[in-house]
């Protein structure tokens, strides 16, 4: 049926978003600062801002992206001198983050409901192995645009990183200076480690789905292979 290849293609051209965004989402916690902060060769602040504080502070601006807070929820943040913890440049990126966050879960939770509602049609259609087949194929997919991200990330991270704020800021809006709040926060190495691990939980989830796969091929060849001797 026709339907049944569009909803294949659209399974497989949406499935490494999919991947891709779930492994985001487990990054954007304040456990994975935590998990940051405490390796012994990431780099401590220039400035004098102590793991404990880092950790405080982070949490404030992980949070922000997810709550439903205004960005007040930041500007109103104060270093003990009482000093404001962001600037206006670092607020103003905060809120663009945030939008691109929410953004992206928003079309995470549509293609979740997507990829269920098709599965039930697959299933009523008595289909099942296209919509397997539709899965493995965005898997494989997947997997080509993770080793692309990290050959780009073994090339040079930095325009790596460049490029990916390009394709969702404004030129200037995500430039700081090194005594900015974000930059002591969150270096360079927090986003490289970000990037890694993604791409990693990215292939062990489409390593899972392959894995699946195979075993259950694996058993309906039994099971022909039983009938057929039988």
């Amino acid at each position: 049926m026709k339907i049944n290849r569009v909803l294949q293609i659209l399974i497989i051209i949406t499935l490494p978003f999919m991947v891709l965004m779930a492994s985001v989402r487990l990054l954007i916690t304040p456990g994975f600062a935590a998990f940051e902060y405490d390796r012994t060769w990431f780099p401590k602040d220039p400035y004098g801002m102590s793991q404990t504080e880092r950790l405080r502070w982070s949490r404030y601006a992980i949070n922000y992206l997810t709550n439903d807070e205004d960005v007040s929820y930041l500007g109103e943040l104060r270093f003990d001198d009482g000093e404001a913890l962001f600037n206006e440049r670092e607020l103003d990126h905060m809120i663009d983050v945030k939008h691109v966050v929410k953004t992206c879960l928003v079309i995470w939770y549509a293609l979740a409901g997507f990829f269920f509602a098709a599965l039930i049609w697959f299933l009523v259609m008595h289909e099942w192995k296209a919509f397997v087949g539709a899965v493995s194929w965005g898997s494989w997919l997947t997997i080509g645009i993770i080793v692309a991200i990290l050959i780009f990330l073994a090339v040079s991270f930095n325009r790596l990183f460049e490029r990916f704020h390009q394709l969702f800021f404004k030129d200037g809006t995500w430039l700081f200076y090194q005594n900015d709040t974000l930059i002591r926060l969150f270096p360079i190495e927090f986003w490289r480690d970000a990037f890694i691990l993604v791409c990693i939980l990215s292939l062990l989830m489409v390593g899972f789905i392959l894995g699946i796969k195979a075993l259950v091929n694996n058993i309906q060849r039994k099971k022909e292979l039983k009938n057929s001797n039988g």
